[in-house]
């Protein structure tokens, strides 16, 4: 991926999908000739729709794609994109007025310092080559791209600033899902793949009258290539995986876990092909991860999940708040005016 890649604007269905808000509709509100849309008392000019639509077709310009014309299907999409998305930055912006929630300018201009320092090594002429060889200006990036995404990101922590997940939460959640947190038996095993028997049978008598040559014979003779630039060396798991520990498949696992330490297996049959295994280790038994090792990830996963939870709740009410409130210029009103609620705020560069 090119660094140039990195911070630019997304396409307008994927700057949607980041502010998740389904947009209202169905307002009476008069809209004045030079705007698409009005939302509540606050007109979109066409000036900015025209710049987005600029951006969007510049978009498919830097990805060497053909941009749709104007009266056909996908124009029309774009078209339906762009407005959507003002609309609902519109919603964004109003309601952040309510919540105290705002974005400086020294907030832009920290996440392009962020962006050129990680991409560019703090170089603003390398940024701007970047932006120019994909036909976008730095003031295009901060409007359509970071403002709003930083709108939404602190929209996002305001809303979910109160989920949080005590000990306890976490704990009744370990005592419930116990099995998430068991690891299975493993061991160390090594083992030789062929096609046929025919050749498993000569290779286990060698085996059995020299174990030594295990790893010389993996090596010559495996199809498992993987495994055989390491003598056949795998870590295996029964009935399940940890870490580097896989699980295999039913007829290899019952072997590699009946062999005693040590002992080569006969030819074992599996969909893979015939398999000569050998026990390097004793089985590690199963155990169970102790609530201390995995509280911070409990809580994590909690906390994430009661954040989005409330993330989609605000969004729900975002949208049954301005339903009504939201009037289209004619010829301007998207072919639908909802779209499906999303995850928390993507980053900038993402």
């Amino acid at each position: 991926m090119k660094t140039s890649r990195l911070l630019l604007v997304p396409l307008l269905l994927a700057a949607v999908a980041a502010l998740a808000a389904g947009c209202g509709g169905g307002g009476s509100q008069s809209v004045p000739a030079d705007s698409v849309a009005v939302v509540g008392s606050t007109p979109i000019s066409k000036s900015d729709f025209n710049g987005l639509i600029a951006v969007a077709l510049a978009r498919y310009k830097a990805q060497g794609q053909a941009a749709p014309k104007p009266g056909t299907a996908p124009y029309t999409q774009l078209q339906d994109q762009a407005v959507t998305y003002l609309v609902q930055e519109q919603e964004l912006q109003q309601e952040a007025q309510k919540m105290g929630v705002s974005v400086s300018q020294k907030d832009i201009d920290n996440r392009v310092a962020q962006i050129k320092q990680q991409y560019y090594g703090g170089s603003e002429k390398k940024l701007e080559a970047a932006l120019k060889k994909d036909d976008i200006t730095v003031s295009d990036l901060e409007k359509y791209n970071i403002a709003p995404q930083l709108l939404s990101e602190k929209l996002y922590a305001k809303v979910t600033s109160n989920a949080n997940v005590s000990k306890a939460d976490a704990q009744q959640y370990y005592n419930s899902n116990k099995a998430t947190y068991r690891t299975p038996p493993t061991r160390e095993v090594r083992h030789i793949l062929v096609n046929n028997k025919n050749l498993a049978d000569q290779l286990e008598t060698k085996l059995k009258n020299d174990p030594s040559s295990f790893p010389a014979l993996a090596k010559q003779y495996s199809k498992d290539t993987t495994s055989a630039q390491q003598g056949g060396k795998l870590c295996v798991a029964h009935g399940g995986t940890s870490g580097a520990c896989a699980q295999t498949v039913p007829p290899f696992d019952k072997a590699a876990f009946s062999l005693k330490t040590n002992e080569i297996s006969q030819p074992v049959k599996s969909v893979y092909g015939w398999h000569i295994i050998q026990a390097l280790t004793p089985v590690t038994p199963a155990k169970t991860q102790p609530f201390s090792q995995v509280e911070a990830q409990i809580q994590a996963q909690l906390a994430q999940t009661k954040k989005g939870q409330a993330w989609s709740a605000w969004l729900a009410k975002l949208k049954k708040d301005f339903n009504g409130k939201v009037s289209y210029q004619s010829g301007y009103k998207p072919a639908t005016t909802t779209t499906s609620t999303g995850p928390a705020p993507a980053t900038t560069t993402g």
